[in-house]
Protein backbone atom coordinates (compact mmCIF):
# COMPACT_ATOMS: atom_id res chain seq x y z
CA UNK A 1 0.00 0.00 0.00
CA UNK A 2 1.48 3.69 -1.26
CA UNK A 3 1.27 6.07 1.87
CA UNK A 4 2.73 9.47 2.04
CA UNK A 5 1.82 11.24 5.83
CA UNK A 6 2.93 14.26 6.53
CA UNK A 7 3.34 15.40 10.03
CA UNK A 8 4.62 18.54 11.93
CA UNK A 9 1.81 21.34 11.14
CA UNK A 10 0.87 23.21 13.78
CA UNK A 11 -0.17 26.68 14.97
CA UNK A 12 2.39 29.28 15.56
CA UNK A 13 2.80 33.23 15.41
CA UNK A 14 4.45 34.89 12.40
CA UNK A 15 7.83 35.06 12.80
CA UNK A 16 7.92 31.03 13.87
CA UNK A 17 9.66 27.83 12.65
CA UNK A 18 8.37 24.38 11.49
CA UNK A 19 9.41 21.50 10.21
CA UNK A 20 7.55 19.48 8.54
CA UNK A 21 8.06 16.32 7.41
CA UNK A 22 6.85 13.46 5.21
CA UNK A 23 7.18 9.56 5.21
CA UNK A 24 6.75 7.24 1.82
CA UNK A 25 5.71 4.15 1.79
CA UNK A 26 4.72 1.51 -0.40
CA UNK A 27 6.92 2.08 -3.73
CA UNK A 28 10.77 3.30 -4.55
CA UNK A 29 10.75 6.43 -2.75
CA UNK A 30 14.40 7.42 -4.76
CA UNK A 31 12.90 7.63 -8.08
CA UNK A 32 11.00 10.18 -7.39
CA UNK A 33 10.99 13.31 -6.96
CA UNK A 34 9.43 15.12 -4.18
CA UNK A 35 7.41 18.39 -3.94
CA UNK A 36 5.24 20.38 -1.19
CA UNK A 37 1.78 21.96 -2.15
CA UNK A 38 0.06 24.20 -0.30
CA UNK A 39 -3.99 25.05 -0.56
CA UNK A 40 -6.03 27.38 1.69
CA UNK A 41 -10.13 27.35 1.01
CA UNK A 42 -10.75 29.87 -1.71
CA UNK A 43 -7.28 29.83 -2.61
CA UNK A 44 -5.73 27.84 -5.70
CA UNK A 45 -3.31 25.19 -4.52
CA UNK A 46 0.56 26.66 -5.01
CA UNK A 47 3.33 24.46 -5.56
CA UNK A 48 6.25 25.19 -2.81
CA UNK A 49 9.26 23.37 -3.72
CA UNK A 50 10.20 20.24 -4.85
CA UNK A 51 13.39 18.12 -4.59
CA UNK A 52 14.87 16.43 -7.60
CA UNK A 53 15.13 11.96 -6.75
CA UNK A 54 19.34 12.55 -6.31
CA UNK A 55 18.63 15.69 -4.05
CA UNK A 56 20.91 17.85 -6.17
CA UNK A 57 18.51 20.16 -7.82
CA UNK A 58 15.53 22.27 -5.47
CA UNK A 59 12.63 24.67 -6.37
CA UNK A 60 10.66 27.23 -4.37
CA UNK A 61 8.06 29.40 -4.92
CA UNK A 62 8.86 33.30 -4.87
CA UNK A 63 6.73 33.39 -1.63
CA UNK A 64 8.52 31.09 0.03
CA UNK A 65 12.62 31.84 -0.87
CA UNK A 66 14.96 32.69 1.28
CA UNK A 67 12.67 31.23 4.59
CA UNK A 68 12.13 27.52 3.37
CA UNK A 69 14.27 24.79 2.65
CA UNK A 70 13.21 21.40 1.48
CA UNK A 71 15.58 17.83 1.68
CA UNK A 72 15.41 14.61 1.44
CA UNK A 73 16.48 11.60 3.06
CA UNK A 74 16.34 8.60 0.74
CA UNK A 75 17.70 6.06 3.70
CA UNK A 76 14.32 6.93 5.52
CA UNK A 77 11.91 8.06 2.70
CA UNK A 78 11.36 11.08 3.90
CA UNK A 79 11.19 14.51 2.92
CA UNK A 80 11.49 17.36 4.93
CA UNK A 81 10.65 21.13 4.53
CA UNK A 82 12.19 23.54 7.14
CA UNK A 83 9.57 26.63 7.43
CA UNK A 84 11.54 29.39 9.02
CA UNK A 85 10.01 33.39 9.56
CA UNK A 86 6.41 31.93 8.92
CA UNK A 87 3.94 34.35 7.49
CA UNK A 88 0.11 34.47 7.91
CA UNK A 89 -0.35 34.20 3.96
CA UNK A 90 1.58 30.71 4.45
CA UNK A 91 -1.46 29.67 6.48
CA UNK A 92 -2.87 26.62 4.41
CA UNK A 93 -3.18 22.69 4.61
CA UNK A 94 0.70 21.61 3.23
CA UNK A 95 0.67 18.23 1.48
CA UNK A 96 3.56 16.28 -0.24
CA UNK A 97 3.36 14.56 -3.54
CA UNK A 98 5.83 12.23 -5.48
CA UNK A 99 6.07 12.12 -9.38
CA UNK A 100 8.42 11.61 -12.20
CA UNK A 101 8.42 15.14 -14.01
CA UNK A 102 10.16 15.83 -17.15
CA UNK A 103 10.76 19.33 -15.51
CA UNK A 104 11.47 20.16 -12.51
CA UNK A 105 10.68 23.84 -12.07
CA UNK A 106 7.14 22.97 -14.15
CA UNK A 107 5.98 20.88 -11.98
CA UNK A 108 5.73 23.16 -9.08
CA UNK A 109 3.49 25.40 -11.44
CA UNK A 110 1.50 22.34 -13.07
CA UNK A 111 1.07 19.91 -10.48
CA UNK A 112 0.16 16.59 -10.62
CA UNK A 113 1.37 13.73 -9.24
CA UNK A 114 1.34 10.06 -8.90
CA UNK A 115 0.64 9.70 -4.71
CA UNK A 116 -0.22 12.57 -2.57
CA UNK A 117 -0.28 12.45 1.10
CA UNK A 118 -3.84 14.40 3.47
CA UNK A 119 -1.58 16.75 4.44
CA UNK A 120 -1.33 18.70 7.45
CA UNK A 121 -2.54 22.11 8.52
CA UNK A 122 -0.09 25.31 8.98
CA UNK A 123 -1.63 28.09 10.91
CA UNK A 124 -0.18 31.20 11.19
CA UNK A 125 -1.19 34.11 13.48
CA UNK A 126 0.03 37.68 13.20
Amino acid sequence: EVQMVESGGGMVQAGESLRLSCAASGFNFADYAIAWFRQDPGKEREGVSCISKSDDTTYYADSVKGRFTISRDNAKKTVYLQMNNLKPEDTAVYFCAASRPLDLERWLVVGGYEYRGQGTQVTVSS
